[in-house]
């Protein structure tokens, strides 16, 4: 017979084992729906089985437990990332339930709740199995993470807006820039022809020094403008290589004459060492210069008056590789080093960063936006190369070592010109400048005037469409942004005009240097697209190319223009 206290015992034990359940329980369920995330489960039908508060808040309604009406999920309606309705039956959850996925991790989905509104969640599930291994359901752990889309979506404008901003602000500061450098070619060809005789020497001094100090100073305008467009390229991917095979010291000698005027003027001592041999390589010989021009004119720039810049260029040649059967192939290395500010240990893993700005104080004022070696990583790292940067710190100058890729195949000769080869000479032509800008338009004429040409000038593009259809010229140097009619559409009417002939050359002139620029250029019927301040000395050749093959009578100028098929020159793209 059990003793009272036995049983009393039991049931007292009883007692608290279910209250130990029940807490625990509670305890659960206080977790589940006070959790950040939200939760949900369903059966092997995809029948929601349970939810907490989070996962009501994010689908905007309370479903029924067991409800077979709605299955796989709680929201109202379902979207794919891309925007398109995504069925319950096709969400990640049914996909899981029916085995053909055998998890959902971190997947995107975006949830239409009841009154409209939709927000994107991040869902993970996983399902739930017997012990035969028999899906019997499965749980979901999402989250909102609309915020943080729309930060990004923000960033992502913000960076678009940044990037037309800079393509604007290289337009308008390409306007001025044109005729100031088309001022100072009429001021150096004036000069040239000793037109200034009368002024004494003094003030023929004083001429000539001011000539030099505005050439500079619009140089290194034209190079801070073209680094905002190069900067928005890189930020967006669309910077762009024509490559091609060249042969290394031309492009080496063009890079180091871009900074001649600013070495010369700060009393450095720059020297070139280059290879006794031809180098070739495969590479856009635009860009190339570039990466040489870069660096060198940061070399300049941070090397004090009087200081010293060596620019080396030498083949690498890796023994084992070279004796190795799968060997890559050999490298040219450009260095360029000098005695200049150096660089801080802290600074060298940022130094190619963009906007980087290593040395800031008042006392020295370098200008620059931080730009130009960011250029030079992208563009040697488009090459197939490497850049390097070492230094010994601060006072102890820095060099800069930059990898190319040598083109291995024998390099062709180019056969020299026949005594019969004809000399380009540039003969006379009837030119049409249209520009809105009024002094950029008779800057440009009156120097084409110079090289002899015939020139007249309009300012919008009707204006240019019926000149055209007057004049008859040559050639039309025609600037894209043009009220009344832009040029793309001008240049359009005035190919119309010609339906039985070719018509004038139509020169894109303008401050759109984009590839998508260049494009419309081409699509309008363009020949050429040219970026102002154009280049005199591209200009010219394009020109005289013209002039060779196109010398015709005057009683002729009524007839179809030029018949040509543009080469491509420096600073020029020529249209296909």
């Amino acid at each position: 017979m059990l003793e009272p206290s036995e049983i009393f015992g039991d049931v007292v034990t009883h007692d608290s084992s279910d209250a130990v359940v029940r807490w625990n329980e509670e305890r659960n369920r206080t977790l589940f729906d006070l959790g950040p995330l939200a939760v949900y489960s369903c059966d092997a039908a995809g029948v929601i089985q349970e939810f907490n508060r989070r996962a009501v808040e994010l689908w905007g309604c309370e479903p029924l437990v067991g409800d077979t009406d709605r299955r796989f999920c709680g929201s109202f309606k379902l979207f794919r990332p891309d925007g398109s309705l995504m069925p319950h039956e096709q969400c990640p959850m049914a996909e899981v339930l029916a085995g053909t996925l055998s998890e959902a991790c971190d997947a995107e989905v975006v949830i239409q709740r009841p009154d409209g509104s939709r927000i994107t969640v991040i869902v993970n599930i996983r399902s739930l199995k017997d012990e035969g291994g028999n899906i019997i359901g499965a749980l979901n752990c999402f989250y909102d993470v609309t915020a943080s889309k729309q930060t990004e979506e923000a960033l992502r404008d913000s960076d678009r807006r940044k990037n037309e901003f800079l393509a604007m602000l290289a337009h308008e500061l390409r306007n001025p820039l044109a005729p100031i450098c088309n001022s100072l070619e009429v001021m150096r060809r004036v000069r040239k022809a000793d037109a200034v005789s009368s002024l004494s020497s003094p003030a023929k001094h004083a001429l000539d020094a001011a000539v030099d100090v505005l050439e500079r100073q619009v140089r290194q305008m034209v190079r801070l403008v073209d680094d905002l467009l190069d900067a928005g390229r890189i930020s967006r991917g669309k910077m762009v290589l024509r490559r091609e095979r060249v042969e290394l010291s031309p492009v080496i000698y063009h890079a180091v004459e871009s900074v001649r005027a600013l070495s010369d003027s700060l009393q450095q001592e720059l020297t070139v060492i280059l290879p006794q041999a031809p180098v070739y390589v495969n590479a856009d010989p635009t860009r190339l210069a570039q990466i040489v021009g870069n660096l060198l004119n940061n070399a300049c720039k941070f090397t004090d008056r009087g200081g010293r810049i060596w620019l080396t260029v030498d083949r690498a040649v890796d023994f084992e590789k070279e004796h190795t059967p799968n060997a890559t192939a050999p490298n040219i290395v450009i260095q360029v080093r000098d005695t200049g500010l150096g660089i801080a240990a802290d600074q060298l893993s940022r130094i190619f960063d963009m906007f980087t700005q290593v040395d800031t104080a008042l006392e020295r004022s370098v200008s620059g936006l931080g730009i130009g070696l960011t250029l030079v990583r992208t563009l040697t790292q488009m090459h197939g190369g490497t850049v390097d940067v070492t230094s010994a710190g601060l006072g102890h100058g820095s060099e800069f070592i930059v990898r190319l890729p040598i083109a291995v195949d024998t390099p062709q000769e180019v056969p020299p010109p026949t005594a019969g080869e004809p000399v380009v000479t540039t003969a006379s032509l009837r030119i049409l400048v249209v520009d809105d800008n009024h002094d950029a338009a008779g800057m440009l004429a009156r120097l084409l005037e110079f090289s002899g040409h015939e020139t007249h000038t309009a300012h919008d593009g009707m204006d240019a469409v019926e000149a055209a259809n007057k004049l008859q010229p040559d050639v039309i140097l025609l600037d894209i942004g043009l009220p009344r009619l832009n040029g793309y559409d001008a240049a359009r009417m005035i190919r119309e005009q010609y339906t039985h002939g070719a018509g004038p050359v139509l020169i894109a002139l303008t401050g759109w240097g984009q590839e998508e620029d260049r494009q419309r250029s081409e699509e309008a019927g363009f020949h050429a697209h040219m970026v102002k301040p154009v280049d005199e000395v591209a200009l010219g050749k394009l020109l005289g190319n013209l002039g060779t093959r196109n010398k015709r009578p005057e009683s002729d100028r009524g007839a179809a223009g030029p018949q040509v098929r543009l080469r491509v020159v420096q600073s020029t793209k020529v249209l296909p």
